[in-house]
């Protein structure tokens, strides 16, 4: 069977039919898949029931592995913020993101609660340059839990001319202080001067590093701040490019089904998650490639 890419009518996404991403790819189909990803920034495969292995094996034909976020912030901050409930068998490549308790202990990470518009990990140095999360169990679309993603490229390009101009070259602090369902990470519970907030130095637009393209990079704005700006002038900038860059003309939604696997360039693209019924189960796993440093 061909693939075939099936674009959405939104700001960015499309769906990838006929292909087993459960068995090894073809290097065409490699290659045509990659291409559909870096053309529309998020890609859905339906009716994927997999493995961790295979999870694993399907992210490994497209770059080297990256360890889940609480490696990453425990190797960079010292800081501990593993779920107490994990299960010891999970690979430490894979990411637990569920509400589900076990033993009195969560399993994973975020809850039920909503996941405020994000990047993945850019407050390590070297974030990751993509995400792929699957749907083991999931509430129906009617109880919440939906996902959405923002296209970056179509943010910045849309700027007004004046702004790109005062942004370029500016800096900003990504922090490493939260999570992005707002839960503060030990030791980093009060923040009084956002100059000096823990985490990454990330240049406020970068430059895809395969496409060339240009495209907005905030991370998330809890204790975000620009560098070398008054605080209050780096609220004010940050206030109207948050503002500009969340509507809804830049974003696409995902409404989960289980065996539903999305993956998304977390290089430009960014996303967000809906607060869904406790009483429901939602367990996701997700690999994530390694990027480079963003410039």
């Amino acid at each position: 069977m061909t693939i075939e890419t099936v674009p959405f009518e939104a700001g960015c996404g499309a769906e990838i039919r006929g292909v087993d991403i459960r068995q090894k790819l073809s290097p065409e189909d490699r290659d045509q898949i990659r291409a559909a990803w870096l053309d529309h920034l998020v890609l859905r495969f339906r009716d994927q029931m997999m493995s961790d292995d295979q999870h694993m094996a399907f992210t490994r034909q497209f770059g080297e592995l990256e360890f889940n976020p609480g490696a990453l912030i425990a190797k960079q901050y010292g800081v501990q913020t593993e779920t107490s409930g994990r299960r010891r068998e999970i690979p430490p490549e894979i990411s637990v993101i569920s509400n589900i308790i076990e033993d009195g202990k969560a399993i994973g990470g975020l809850g039920d609660g909503e996941a405020f518009w994000h990047t993945d990990s850019s407050f390590v140095d070297v974030p990751p340059a993509a995400s792929l999360l699957r749907s083991l169990e999931c509430p129906p679309p009617s109880a919440g839990g939906a996902t959405e993603f923002l296209n970056m490229y179509a943010a910045y390009e849309m700027l007004p001319a004046d702004v790109k101009t005062r942004i370029d070259g500016l800096a900003m602090i990504h922090p490493a202080t939260h999570s992005s369902g707002g839960k503060a990470h030990k030791g980093f519970e009060n923040v009084t001067d956002v100059t000096k907030v823990p985490g990454a130095r990330q240049p406020l637009v970068r430059t895809h590093p395969e496409t060339g393209r240009k495209a907005l990079f905030l991370g998330r704005r809890l204790n975000a701040y620009v560098i070398g700006l008054p605080v209050e002038e780096s609220e004010s900038l940050l206030d109207f490019l948050w503002e500009h860059t969340t509507q809804e003309k830049f974003t696409w939604r995902q409404e989960w089904r289980v065996g539903d696997l999305i993956w998304w360039d977390n290089r430009c693209a960014m996303h967000r998650r809906d607060a869904f019924d406790p009483s429901m189960r939602r367990l996701m796993h997700r690999t994530q490639l390694k990027g480079t440093r963003p410039v």
